[in-house]
């Protein structure tokens, strides 16, 4: 195995990709939905075009935000995907069968002639007025606004309606199931967390009342319309703090207030925005619909959930729930030209409980046991060990399925030395060759990660080949080498 080494790398002005266009921010679908860890399509892009020949399958059994689906599809490659989030699945089957335009489109239109008039009653003042905006502290509104073409106009409600704004009687929602989580300060979530806790009795309303109105719809576009309600719904809670004295560290510091977004978590800030839901519907409907436009000359491709009907019948697509290392003993030994794949990254992100919230609207359930992922809340016993383990079984089943010669790639990071141990016995233990690396940034800042101690800002795309001779080892090192800080040592990242 290679010797490891402590790397510094200098990403100043750094191309992602070298000759390849950088990452330049997430667009159409890759920009509608936001997912926990979510990498550029650039990085997939590249990777793809440089490993694998038309035709090719290639794998990924952390299928996560699902861009990486569309994107094989792209280049005339098979792919089989799997995921233990339930949501992964959906967003990869809407990428890959989006809804007709014309259809998004009407059912978009029949929304806001049936829907918007019956949500926006429960924000209308005496005047006409329709808030967009509230601004709570504590328990009380300090400011309302609405919008005027553009413009953001401050409001002055009557005492009268703002303590019924205040004080709108709680609503069970009918169409949710309840939260399941943990007690993790990390995500500052609760066992005992409640949905009305992390929404407004409003919002609440709404999303029952959208809800109600998608049943009549069916296939691709009834999963195109859940999409944007779980895509909308972080901006209709209780969790989009509010951006004030901005300009403070340079001496300019302005008393206006800016809605922020929900970043990370279930914090309710003290000082937080309420949205009209309506309108919070509506933008990621925009944004779905002006999508499904830019890519309505792609076909739809057909999708399988049987890896067996996948290679039995040579079919293009495969995504399947359900737990990695089970569901890749299905895949026939020495089939996978390809592996692409960006698995939970130790204990940066715990993916099941920071979706839990998108899945409990939706209605989609799944096992938390069977999750590879370090936790902080201790209750469900994921620590490093446990990871490890797990990580190398996974690891260990890809390189059985990767053919001789094949290429896997593999995006990760972490803090600290415990959580490259899997990756430092992946050749000694599965028979998998280290090629080399290079750093790849994000395609956009996060505030997590650049306010964290230790926090990172880059991945790596780690190459191993699996019983690789010397002709094709030197020729993806010759595609990789002049990728600015592409390396043949083995990383180490270290406390």
């Amino acid at each position: 195995m290679s010797d490891n080494l402590q790397m510094s790398f200098n990403l100043d002005g750094y191309s992602a990709l070298g000759s390849p266009l950088p990452p330049e921010g997430y667009k159409g679908f890759a920009g509608f939905h936001k997912y926990w860890g979510k990498k550029p399509v650039e990085v997939w892009r590249f990777l793809i075009e440089n490993l694998a020949e038309p035709h090719d399958i290639v794998l990924d059994p952390f299928l996560g935000s699902g861009l990486i689906a569309k994107e094989c599809v792209g280049q005339n490659c098979r792919f089989i995907g799997f995921d233990i989030n339930p949501i992964s699945i959906e967003l990869a089957k809407l990428y890959l069968r989006p809804p007709d335009y014309i259809d998004l489109g009407n059912a978009i239109f029949a929304f806001e002639k049936h829907l918007k008039p019956r949500i926006n009653s429960m924000y209308q003042l005496s005047d006409g007025n329709i808030v967009t905006h509230f601004l709570w502290n504590n328990d009380q509104i300090t400011r309302v606004w609405t919008k005027r073409g553009s413009r953001k106009v401050e409001l002055n409600p009557t005492e009268l309606e703002l303590k019924g704004f205040q004080s709108a009687e709680e609503y069970q929602p009918k169409r949710l199931r309840k939260l399941q989580l943990f007690d993790n300060t990390r995500i500052n979530s609760q066992k005992n967390l409640t949905i009305d806790t992390l929404f407004s009795p409003r919002a609440l309303r709404a999303i029952d009342l959208i809800k109600s109105e998608i049943e009549q719809y069916s296939d691709n576009l009834k999963r195109a319309l859940l999409l944007i309600l779980s895509a909308s719904v972080g901006q209709m809670s209780n969790m989009v703090f509010a951006v004030s004295k901005r300009g403070k560290t340079k001496g300019i510091e302005t008393d206006k207030i800016e809605v922020g977004s929900w970043i990370v978590g279930y914090w309710c800030p003290t000082q937080h925005f309420e949205i009209n839901a309506w309108n919070c519907y509506a933008t990621k409907a925009s944004k779905l619909l002006k999508a499904v436009a830019e890519a309505r000359t792609s076909k739809k491709t057909p999708i399988s959930s049987n890896p067996n009907d996948f290679f039995n019948e040579k079919e293009t697509v495969c995504v399947q729930q359900g737990d990695a290392e089970q569901l890749l003993k299905d895949i026939p030994a020495e089939s996978i030209k390809v592996i692409l794949t960006d698995p939970p990254h130790g204990d940066r992100i715990p993916y099941l409980e920071l979706s839990e919230m998108w899945n409990s609207i939706l209605g989609l359930d799944y096992d938390y046991e069977d999750e590879l992922v370090v936790s902080n809340a201790k209750e469900r016993g994921k620590d490093i060990q446990s990871y490890n383990e797990k990580l190398s079984s996974i690891f260990s089943q890809c390189a059985r399925v990767l053919k001789k010669n094949g290429i896997m790639a593999i995006l990760f990071n972490a803090r600290s030395e415990c959580h490259w141990q899997s990756f430092r016995e992946l050749e000694a233990s599965i028979g998998l060759t280290f090629i080399g690396c290079y750093p790849s940034p994000y395609s956009a800042g996060s505030v997590l990660q650049d306010n964290r101690k230790g926090g990172l800002k880059t991945d790596y795309v780690l190459l191993f080949g699996k019983q690789i001779n010397e002709k094709n080892r030197e020729k993806t090192v010759e595609t990789f080498r002049n990728i600015k800080n592409w390396t043949t040592r083995y990383p180490k990242e270290s406390n």
